[in-house]
């Protein structure tokens, strides 16, 4: 009987040992693609971040991809914790606490973009991230949005162009604006989009037929 349980104890130990491993390959492979670009980190220096053998790495992903596809799973857990914090109605702490995203993990998203395009496993994922962006712009800028579905979307699309991390990029890193200035900006461009469109269907001009 104690036999038993000692081996229980030491199955339960060993998965957690697991477990913890992994996490830590994980966290080791996301701290490095915040710094660098897809094609610059291997495997070995995964292994060497997290502290374990090039191995124990293919022991537990099997290649580099499925490793950058776990990364990019904590990426997107620690952006949607983040973007929890704000409140729908607030516009402007809304815009703060996604720029606040972006200057953390901004970069390494255009990165992780970059690569997606090689990528298949990847490029699914950078379709889901622009979905979740989505549906929290519909959360926080629902008061303001209209009823009618056709508009609705329009305005969503509007918005996801204001608040996307392109934006950001091109008015922090291309730019070189203050993050203040950017959060100004952004939350002008967002306003902006509301302002103009109304609880219609967008039109386009009709042209004129020629006699």
């Amino acid at each position: 009987m104690k036999s038993s349980r000692r081996q229980g104890y030491t199955m339960v130990a060993r998965a957690e040992g697991m477990v913890a491993t992994r996490d830590r390959i994980v966290q080791a492979a996301l701290a490095l693609a915040l710094e660098q670009a897809y094609e610059d980190i291997t495997l070995a220096a995964i292994a060497e971040a997290a502290d374990v053998s090039h191995q124990t790495v293919l022991n537990h992903f099997a290649s580099k991809e499925k490793v950058a596809v776990a990364a990019a799973e904590l990426l997107s857990r620690q952006t949607i914790d983040a973007r929890a914090r704000a409140m729908p109605g607030d516009l402007t702490g809304a815009i703060s606490i996604l720029v606040g995203e972006y200057e953390r993990l901004g970069d390494a998203n255009a990165r992780w973009a970059a690569a997606a395009e090689r990528l298949g496993s990847l490029a699914a994922m950078l379709e889901g991230a622009r979905a979740s962006h989505q549906v929290w712009l519909e959360h926080i800028f629902s008061e303001r949005l209209p009823t009618r579905h056709s508009a609705r979307r329009y305005a969503i699309h509007a918005l996801h162009a204001a608040t996307d991390v392109y934006t950001w990029k091109l008015l922090r890193r291309d730019l070189r604006l203050s993050r203040e200035t950017t959060e100004r900006i952004m939350l002008d461009l967002a306003n902006g989009a509301l302002d103009r469109i109304s609880d219609r269907t967008p039109r386009r001009r009709s042209r004129r037929r020629k006699p």
